[in-house]
C-alpha cells in the first residue's frame, strides 16, 4: 500500500500577499487564530479591513505567526506570552546589531 502526499506552494511578494485563510492553512491553524494573532499584536494585515477574509499578509507575518506556532506546540505558551517574546527577541536582534555597527560586539 502507497500513500502519497500532496504539497500546495505559494509565492509570497509584495505583489501576491498572503490571505488570512492561506496564513492560517500554512500554520495547521484555523482562521480564528490569524484573528488572535492580529488581536495581541504579532502579526498586522498590510491591507487594513474590517473582515478577517480580506486581510493580506507578507512574508514577514508568515514568518512571525510560525514562530508563535511553534512557541505554543514546544513551550505551552499562550498567544500573549508568545507576542512578548518575540517582541524582546526582536529587540535583542536589534541592539546586537547596533552593537556591531558600533564596532562593540564581540561576536554575540
Amino acid at each position: 500500500m502507497t500513500s502519497s502526499v500532496s504539497i500546495t506552494t505559494t509565492t509570497l511578494s509584495a505583489s501576491h500577499p498572503l490571505a488570512a485563510s492561506e496564513l492560517a492553512h500554512a500554520c495547521g491553524a484555523q482562521l480564528d487564530w490569524v484573528v488572535q494573532l492580529v488581536e495581541v499584536g504579532i502579526i498586522e494585515s498590510r491591507t487594513p479591513a474590517e473582515r478577517p477574509d480580506d486581510w493580506r499578509f507578507h512574508g514577514s507575518d508568515l514568518q512571525c505567526a510560525l514562530e508563535a506556532r511553534r512557541l505554543e506546540r514546544d513551550f505551552g505558551v499562550g498567544l500573549d506570552a508568545a507576542a512578548l517574546i518575540l517582541d524582546l527577541e526582536h529587540e535583542v536582534r536589534r541592539l546586537k546589531g547596533v552593537l556591531r555597527a558600533q564596532g562593540l560586539g564581540r561576536e554575540i
